[in-house]
């Protein structure tokens, strides 16, 4: 007997190989995702300028970001078409920066209006990438102060909106796809156990199952490899000794310094001198 709905994932027509440049941009759910990828060694850019929850703020990071950040997987999070609008200069701002309320005016996106911004943050991605892969999500975070049918409709605009990009600009060659987490939330994981104490921000634990989903989906064979060879040395990373000046604890760094320098050799696009100098830091006074 099945006791849980699956929401069925096809694999897939691109995959993530290891250390991938990648770039998070989107709601605290992105935050999220973005920092559990951060931690299994992709380079990964997460929100360079702050959570992002509309899609013209999203677009609005892209248009800002450096030169120098290009990467080959943009993932995008939505979480509401509702923006607010500075009312001298009548321009939808990203962060109200503490300002009085009374300086803005709340408005909700269109689905057209939401389908424009993502869109434009794509092409512009692709100027510099002009085979970049994106993926589209939406946060499955509901918003209570809308009331929970208007958070309803605004996740609903979002889908819509994504589901309209996906077929204005999804090719083989640079594809655009979306991959479901709020389904995933909101219909495999439905129980408040897999909440927050407020009851509408997933718990980590919910985070994590996101994640394989996701790793499921996108990674590559030799991504797994990869995470599975870097495991050990991950865990190595937080183990705190009672004795540091040990030999024994030395030894085991000097272990874990060896299974870098060959993961370092098998993957030479892993960035792993931060590692190497945070372990050689563990047996100094």
């Amino acid at each position: 007997m099945e006791f849980r709905t699956v929401v069925n994932i096809p694999k897939a027509g691109f995959e993530i190989p290891p250390c991938e440049k990648m770039l998070f941009v989107g709601s605290c759910f992105a935050d999220n995702i973005g920092e559990r990828f951060k931690e299994e060694q992709f380079q990964a850019v997460v929100n360079p300028f702050g959570v992002m929850y509309n899609p013209a703020s999203v677009c609005h990071t892209v248009e800002r970001l450096s030169a120098d950040i290009v990467p080959n997987v943009a993932v995008l999070t939505l979480g509401t078409n509702h923006v607010y609008i500075l009312k001298s200069t009548n321009e939808i701002v990203d962060n109200c920066a503490k300002r009085p309320g009374s300086l803005f005016r709340e408005e909700e996106l269109t689905m057209e209006a939401c389908a424009d911004y993502l869109s434009k943050a794509i092409l512009l991605l692709r100027q510099c990438h002009p085979r970049m892969r994106v993926i589209l999500t939406v946060s499955p975070i509901r918003y209570a102060k809308y009331g929970f049918h208007g958070s309803q409709l605004s996740k609903a605009t979002l889908l819509l909106a994504v589901e309209k990009t996906i077929k204005t600009l999804h090719s083989n060659e640079s594809p655009v796809c979306y991959f479901p987490a709020y389904e995933i939330v909101n219909d495999e994981l439905r129980d408040y156990r897999f909440y927050k104490e407020d009851m509408l921000h997933p718990s980590e634990q919910a985070v994590e199952y996101v994640y394989h989903r996701f790793a499921e989906t996108y990674f590559s064979k030799d991504t797994f490899k990869f995470l599975q060879e870097w495991k050990p040395i991950k865990e190595a990373l937080g183990h705190r000794p009672f004795a540091p000046q040990s030999s024994e604890y030395r030894d085991f760094i000097d272990r874990t310094m060896e299974k870098v320098r060959l993961l370092a050799q098998q993957y030479p696009v892993w960035q792993s001198d931060a590692v190497a100098l945070h372990l050689s830091s563990l047996t100094k006074t």
